[in-house]
């Protein structure tokens, strides 16, 4: 569990609202918390007249989610500059405009809170909270966030659906959480196959619940990471996002409607 004296135990968290103002004031990682208030003092220059958030980044989107979105953790002046994840920084570029272009976002950009940006039964999300050194947490970073995750997930088990996971590292931190039962108590989770399923972009994995009267079954896609050296180098394109995120939200019973569709 998260400690520190200034953080709330998730497991007496009950709704969306309050998870994402408790994560935001967690102090449990002191490496994490040295390295995202530096960033947050030092800046970039390019920054140099704003004001960092430079606190845990919560979760974005819809409370009653059908898809979530996963990903690594905020960048160092993105997330960690703006306070919303995958927001103003290049990967949420790719992101965005991919989720634009198949229906699931009102805009293709997303440059700040209050940009405008609506995302549409989605909700995106990350393992770790802070931005971490070099973009790479610990395993023990990762295993102290994984609490409010997992709480994340228990507050959505009525509605979500389908998971797309950013990333092989995002896939090897989530899927224990999937088969973690709910902090509170109020979710037995979903049942991971073992060997546990490998990562790959594509992949489609189908976990079943573990009390099938508590949650419905789970769509779980695996993609690239929008990381700069995956798009730069083609290793992912916009069309093979595009693809994933269109078979998870079909997955998810969402009909998403692409913008040069709409009024059709």
């Amino acid at each position: 569990m998260p400690g520190g004296a200034e953080t709330v135990d998730p497991a007496h968290v009950h709704d969306l609202t309050a998870l994402d103002a408790a994560v935001s004031a967690c102090r449990a990682c002191p490496r994490l918390v040295a390295w995202r208030e530096e960033v947050a003092a030092t800046k970039r220059a390019a920054f140099r007249d704003e004001t960092y958030w430079g606190r845990p980044v919560p979760g974005f989107g819809a409370h009653d989610a059908r898809l979530m979105i996963v990903g690594l953790a905020p960048a160092a002046h993105g997330g960690n500059r703006t306070g919303r994840i995958f927001t103003g920084d290049r990967s949420g570029d790719v992101l965005y405009a991919a989720m634009h272009a198949v229906g699931l976002a009102s805009q293709p950009t997303a440059v700040a809170i209050g940009d405008g940006l609506e995302v549409y039964g989605t909700r995106l999300t990350a393992p770790v909270r802070c931005a971490p050194p070099a973009n790479k947490p610990t395993p023990e970073e990762r295993d102290r966030c994984r609490p409010w995750l997992a709480r994340e997930l228990a507050l959505l088990r009525g509605a979500v659906r389908a998971v797309v996971v950013l990333g092989g590292w995002g896939w090897q931190a989530l899927l224990p959480v999937l088969a973690t039962p709910d902090p509170a108590g109020g979710h037995p989770g979903w049942v991971v196959p073992r060997p546990r399923p490998a990562f790959g972009h594509g992949v489609h994995v189908t976990l079943d619940a573990a009390d099938p009267q508590a949650a419905a079954p789970l769509e779980v896609f695996g993609c690239y990471h929008v990381s700069q050296q995956n798009t730069f180098t083609g290793r992912l394109t916009p069309a093979m996002l595009e693809d994933v995120l269109a078979r998870a939200a079909h997955a998810a019973g969402l009909d998403p409607t692409p913008p040069a569709r709409r009024g059709d």
